[in-house]
């Protein structure tokens, strides 16, 4: 039998934790009221719906309904089982833990278990061979040149990869390392011999590449000397890693970031260290690839600004110039800067120092259309009327990657200033060019779409060929939530009974219409849309989680005053069925009141809808099951199902003020385990 982790120790680590503090190692927060808002992690957005509120110890997106706790949030952005979260969130705060029985973990648990402590026994490893080594020499005497003590080599991790090309994979397996996890970690590559393996990295002074939260994922080497060879060899993507997503020094940079609401993005490694080593912490690097948007949108949770340092290369510019459009899709403002000739910020900040770094800053950045004007300038394109017409229209083009249509109407006004040709035919051209990009975008989505298509018609007709003809299960059938068990053929045009709304979901549409914006968030917080069956109930839930987000009114008079069908729905679910109680209370002077306990109300029908939503769930799952051609997909679905029913069995067997506590008690600041995982399970696989 695995040891299982006490509850005792669950609620110990959750009431350790710090919610806000471990949201922020990935959104920028500001308070609102009892809460925290941002732009949510789990989907675009240019309007914070994300909430977090400390109180109930729980998170949730008011756009796209993701919710949780922090152990479900450490799941879902490191992408981890629960006790693998847990255990992190220990380490974090200082929670002892019992040690773990390997049958407790699945495999894939385990694999990514193994990559990351194969990752710190290397980063080790490589430190000490810088330390302490005498081919390390000429790796320490470049640190020294660049000023790096041995407190900030000891901060960022930094190594040496001795040039025995199996000395890491030999140390590390008379260690006990398992060979699997070296290499799924990218640090041994198997030998073109066929017999055995050798080390990833040899020869090169080691920078190690942290997530936002700490964790080693990923190395990059770089030569020393003059070897005729690529610079920097960076670890290839992992279970761990995904280079498109992550930002040197970010870990270190993000709190500043949020501070001065400004992110300097450079280009290397030695950049970073040297800025930060300097006092200048809110700095990170792209570390010599092209931005993507999940880098920028990284960038984005944590500030507002950035200002660009690129090398004056052809290299550089083109990556800022790609930079410059992604920044500006996302909504951020951008500002760019020319160090002087020959300098980076690595070797200016040595030479010149914090003070003049951010003199220089301040009194030199601009905002990206004065830059490539400038630059225009420098180059002589700008006095060359057909040269000019290009500048003009790359800066247009920057100008129409803008979400804002009164960011883009200021920055053409500002054109215009600098080009003089008149507001009518820049905003001619660029109307011009947002079609363009639309239509793109467009022919992108239609591109996807025909790939996706094509890839179900192959799926059906290697089902067909297959002559598959397994019987279907007993169970109800289910296309849609708001399907009726077909129990027999409908005569032709005889239309059907309608069906009867759940009583659990017009109760939490009531609730939220009678009661104060506290009720209102309870309920958001503890439900999404997708829980209910209904169509039109679903979409009333929608609207009034938006009119809550966007602090407008929301009762039973504003949406009896709406348009179709919100009338008609206010008066099905607020007028009972019998009425006397309405009436009765002018005779003896006491209104009755359906609510004694308005919270007690919405827990029943919050824990109803839970457990109806997981019945359709099963039922769906049990056709995926059947309709799967394939094992991995089948074994898949078959682990989600059985999770269904436990979670189901949770559900229906645990009292309701241990799933839902009051907003207002000690038990709301450790909102159940039951209920997350069943959150974390299923409302994700949704």
């Amino acid at each position: 039998m695995a040891t299982m982790i006490p509850d005792e120790k669950k609620e110990e680590v959750r009431g350790a934790a710090d919610i806000v503090e471990v949201v922020e190692d990935y959104v920028k927060l500001k308070r609102s009221g009892r809460s925290w808002k941002g732009l949510c992690p789990f989907h675009d957005e240019k309007t914070p719906s994300f909430h977090v509120t400390p109180d109930l110890g729980i998170y949730k997106c008011f756009g796209c309904g993701e919710s949780g706790d922090v152990f479900n949030f450490v799941m879902e952005m490191e992408g981890v089982g629960f006790v693998e979260a847990m255990r992190s969130l220990a380490d974090r705060y200082g929670v002892s833990l019992p040690e773990e029985d390997a049958e407790e973990f699945d495999e894939e648990h385990n694999l990514r278990e193994g990559i990351y402590h194969a990752l710190k026994y290397a980063g080790v490893f490589f430190y000490r061979h810088l330390m302490e080594t005498k081919e390390a020499q000429k790796a320490r005497d470049y640190l020294q040149e660049r000023g790096y003590d041995r407190k900030i080599i000891q901060k960022y991790g930094l190594g040496y990869a001795p040039s025995d090309g199996e000395k890491l994979y030999k140390t590390a397996l008379d260690s006990g390392l398992n060979e699997e996890y070296l290499l799924e970690a990218g640090l041994i590559k198997p030998s073109n011999r066929g017999d055995g393996y050798y080390d990833a990295f040899r020869g090169r002074l080691m920078f190690p590449i942290f997530n936002p939260s700490g964790k080693v994922i990923a190395y990059a080497g770089r030569v020393l000397g003059k070897e005729k060879t690529a610079k920097y060899i960076n670890s290839p993507q992992t279970k761990v890693y995904n280079k498109s997503k992550v930002l040197y020094g970010i870990n270190f940079a993000k709190n500043d970031i949020r501070k001065t609401d400004e992110v300097i993005l450079v280009e290397g490694y030695t950049d970073v260290i040297s800025l930060q080593q300097y006092g200048i912490n809110n700095v990170a690097a792209s570390s010599g690839t092209s931005l993507t948007p999940d880098q920028m949108k990284l960038l984005h949770r944590y500030g507002d600004t950035i200002t660009m340092i690129y090398d004056s290369d052809s290299a550089g510019q083109r990556a800022m110039k790609r930079g410059i459009n992604i920044a500006l899709r996302e909504g951020m403002d951008v500002k760019l800067l020319d160090l002087p000739e020959a300098e980076d910020p690595d070797s200016f900040v040595r030479q010149f120092g914090k003070d003049s770094f951010l003199e220089l800053k301040r009194e030199e950045s601009e905002d990206f259309l004065s830059y490539q004007i400038h630059k225009a300038k420098d180059e002589g394109r700008w006095e060359a009327p057909a040269e000019k017409k290009k500048v003009i229209s790359e800066i247009l083009e920057s100008i129409a990657h803008m979400p804002d249509q009164v960011s883009r109407e200021t920055y053409v006004q500002h054109l215009n200033s600098k080009a003089k040709i008149g507001d009518r035919a820049l905003f001619d051209e660029l109307g011009k060019i947002r079609k363009q990009l639309k239509d793109e975008r467009k022919k992108a989505r239609q591109r996807e779409k025909r790939r996706k298509e094509r890839e179900v018609r192959r799926q059906q007709e290697e089902q067909q060929d297959a002559g598959d003809q397994r019987p279907q299960a007993p169970v109800p059938h289910s296309v849609g939530f708001n399907d009726q068990p077909a129990t027999e053929p409908q005569k032709k045009n005889q239309p059907e009974p309608p069906k009867k709304r759940p009583n659990y979901e017009k109760e939490l549409i009531r609730l939220m219409l009678m009661y104060d914006r506290d009720m209102i968030g309870y309920i958001g917080s503890q439900c999404n849309e997708q829980q209910f069956e209904d169509k039109q109930l679903r979409e009333f839930y929608r609207d009034i989680i938006e009119r809550y987000k966007d602090e407008k009114e929301v009762s039973v008079e504003a949406y009896a005053e709406r348009e179709h069908p919100y009338p008609e729905l206010v008066g099905e679910i607020v007028l009972e069925e019998h009425s006397v109680s309405e009436r009765h209370h002018e005779k003896i002077g006491v209104q009755y009141k359906k609510d004694k306990n308005q919270y007690r109300t919405a827990k029943g029908a919050l824990k109803a809808l839970k457990i109806h939503y997981l019945d359709r769930l099963q039922v769906d799952l049990y056709e995926r099951y059947n309709s799967s051609e394939e094992e991995d997909e089948r074994k898949k679905v078959m682990k989600a199902m059985k999770e269904a029913g436990r979670q189901r069995t949770l559900l229906q067997e645990s009292p309701i003020d241990e799933l839902f506590p009051d907003p207002d008690s000690d038990a709301a600041k450790k909102v159940s385990e039951k209920v997350f995982e069943y959150k974390m399970k299923h409302e994700r696989e949704e």
